[in-house]
């Protein structure tokens, strides 16, 4: 919480009330914003008054909301879609995490790198107002396919949304990343900050993200795992498996990173999801 705001005994007094009359952090939230409070101080009241964390507040929020989705977990040992078998061969339960062996073929990892490469470019993350821009921490080379771009695209999607219960209509578009030696993604959340300027319009176009799945379209000589410093886990970069991880819009735990490429190559495919259908920004 800002070391400036101050909570009046009142308003402290009649968030307790109101919560305990059975009304949700939503609710609470709404009311504050139509009397003029700003969300993100509303939020850092509220979480204070009720004693909850920042992360845990907004899932609360989130959950109020009908339209919210939220993904399934596959279980081991394996998940069948349409004819295609995908093993889970380890299972993590905070945050909750899956390492997929054989969601995408041989034939489909060499299809999208071929497919990517001549559209490569600086790889871009998402700032506080929804603008894609270059970040130090984040060093490769990358693209975005459209949805349902191709049909390699499109099946992948379709495989995805059956595997985790979500939709296609609520995925971002599918990112290709090429990492070289000493290339690299620094210890990152995927989740948005709801605490950030900007939150409202980022999370307009699709609310949050909700779980990630970031697809190995090839075996690195060494290094180019997905780390996760808070679980003491490296996942390893390895063709046609992928990590699957859900975080519901602020698990702490699922801070992770790309680790640097010692030798060789990496290339992945990355599928952030949303609570809603998601639509880029500036379109119709």
């Amino acid at each position: 919480m800002h070391p400036r705001t101050t909570i009046s005994p009142e308003l402290r007094e009649w968030i307790l009330t109101t919560t305990r009359a059975g009304h949700g952090v939503p609710d609470v939230l709404r009311l504050m914003r139509e009397n003029g409070y700003d969300p993100r101080q509303s939020r850092s009241i509220v979480a204070e008054v009720l004693k909850l964390p920042l992360a845990a507040l907004h899932a609360s929020a989130t959950r109020g909301s009908t339209q919210g989705l939220r993904t399934k977990h596959p279980e081991a040992p394996e998940v069948c879609i349409d004819g295609h078998s995908v093993g889970v061969s380890l299972s993590v339960n905070a945050p909750a995490l899956r390492v997929l062996e054989n969601l995408l073929s041989g034939q489909e990892c060499d299809e999208l790198i071929e497919l990517a490469r001549p559209r490569l470019q600086r790889a871009l993350t998402v700032d506080s107002e929804g603008r894609h821009q270059v970040d130090r921490r984040r060093t490769s080379e990358g693209m975005f396919f459209a949805p349902n771009e191709v049909p390699l695209v499109g099946r992948i999607e379709k495989r995805l949304a059956a595997l985790l219960g979500v939709p296609a209509s609520h995925g971002e578009g599918l990112q290709i990343l090429h990492y070289l030696p000493g290339q690299e993604y620094e210890p990152h959340f995927d989740w948005f900050d709801p605490e950030q300027p900007g939150y409202e319009a980022i999370t307009a176009v699709g609310g949050q993200r909700i779980a990630s799945v970031v697809m190995y379209l090839n075996t690195p000589t060494q290094g180019g795992g997905t780390a996760f410093p808070g679980l003491g886990l490296t996942v390893t970069a390895r063709r046609g498996t992928a990590v699957y991880f859900a975080y519901e819009g602020g698990d702490r735990s699922s801070l992770h990173a790309g680790l640097p490429v010692l030798q060789g190559e990496k290339w992945i495919a990355t599928k952030w999801l949303r609570e809603r259908p998601y639509k880029k920004p500036g379109k119709a």
